[in-house]
């Protein structure tokens, strides 16, 4: 018997009270039943964003709602800024290219992060900028950015702050009104604890008077038609009904844990995989390392292309290899959503185990001893339920 554990970037585990109500009797959406709760899930998607204004729920995954920030914005010609240091920063540059929008790219060597000063720059040397893209969390390379600092110096200007928060929303801090971004980016299958197939993004009532200078073509995804449809708590189009019934118990599930707790559990589950990892003496391959995803540099001498194929094939764990140009190069294990401490004695099993097997020498069941040790300090105080 192989029992199978999702550990990857994105899709992540589903918690089985959402299973168990996605799994009940579905039922129309033009009711008022699913009106109700469909209101209700967008206020709570507000808590999870931090902000007063408009939530939009798509039936797409996260590029969908990519795309809209996008359509919803901009005209052919724009200038645009896109950090570009991962293949989810190069997805940016590649909607706006095939919209016809003009992207100034801001290149960053993969594993490391944009800073403030190198976006102000860029600012300073293109004044008619209408928008800043970017991400809170590069997933390929599991890198961190500094959105607070980045969107400090954007909202010195008449630009839009646009981040993709698809791996960093409900993992580390990102107060959408605090800090003034103006659309933020998210999809069901990260730290929302859902199966694919939901997009979600917020839009500010800047990015709303860009929309009305807006020329670019867009139907399913107009966002004042979605607008107009939630002020009668319902969709535009036909919603994904199932999903957004479990989006709505993993949003309570969320909140009752509280979004600073959910955020400090996310970073001290990070702090041990970076611990375990260090352990065995690999390397990290971010510079600033997410809290949602770690990279890790493939050792001299190891195959990096079967280290994700014998953990998932041979031990039951799934977790990512690279992309792009660092296909083989590295490999990243997940740690976000419906994750907790015991989820990472079942990972670096199967990481020694693997290891092992591919001939890489470290010291038996070293990356135990750094985990627990990570974990006991965290948990020795907490009272018992």
């Amino acid at each position: 018997m192989l029992k199978d554990f999702l550990i990857a970037p994105g899709p992540t585990p589903v918690p089985n009270e959402v299973l168990l109500e996605m799994a009940k009797p579905i039922y129309h959406h033009r009711t008022p039943k699913f009106s109700e709760l469909f209101y209700e899930t967008i206020q709570l998607l507000k808590y999870l964003y931090q902000t007063s204004h408009d939530v939009f729920i798509l039936a797409s995954s996260g590029t969908g709602a990519m795309e809209a920030s996008i359509t919803n914005t901009l005209s052919p010609g724009d200038k645009v800024i896109v950090i570009r240091g991962g293949k989810f920063g190069e997805r940016w540059g590649e909607i706006a290219e095939a919209y016809g929008v003009s992207p100034i790219y801001l290149d960053i060597e993969w594993g490391h992060s944009a800073s403030p000063s190198q976006v102000e720059e860029l600012l300073k040397e293109n004044k008619d900028v209408k928008a800043v893209f970017t991400q809170h969390s590069e997933t390929s390379t599991g890198a961190m950015y500094d959105i607070k600092g980045i969107a400090e110096v954007v909202g010195k200007t008449s630009a839009l702050m646009v981040v993709d928060g698809i791996t960093g929303l409900g993992v580390s801090e990102c107060l959408t009104d605090k800090w003034g971004i103006d659309i933020l980016v998210c999809g069901s299958q990260k730290s929302l604890m859902l199966p694919p197939g939901l997009g979600f993004l917020s839009f500010s009532e800047k990015a709303w008077k860009m929309y009305h200078s807006s020329n670019l073509p867009k139907f399913y995804f107009d966002l004042k038609k979605e607008k107009k449809a939630q002020g009668d708590k319902t969709t535009s189009w036909t919603p994904a009904v199932s999903l957004i019934i479990g989006l709505n118990t993993a949003l309570k599930m969320i909140k009752d844990e509280g979004l600073e707790n959910v955020i400090s559990r996310h970073t001290y589950i990070a702090e041990a995989v970076r611990a375990g990892v260090k352990s065995l003496n690999l390397e990290l391959y971010a510079k600033n390392p997410a809290n949602s995803v770690t990279s890790i540099k493939v050792p001299e001498g190891v195959e990096g292309g079967k280290i994700p194929k014998i953990m998932r094939d041979k031990y039951g764990v799934a977790i990512a290899g690279g992309q792009g140009h660092v296909k083989g190069k590295i490999f990243r294990i997940g740690h976000l959503g419906y994750i907790d401490k015991s989820d990472l004695a079942v990972v670096f099993q199967a990481l020694e185990f693997t290891m092992r097997d591919l001939g890489y020498s470290f010291e038996w069941g070293s990356s135990y001893k750094a985990v627990q040790e990570k974990l006991y300090m965290e948990y020795k105080n907490y009272p018992t339920r």
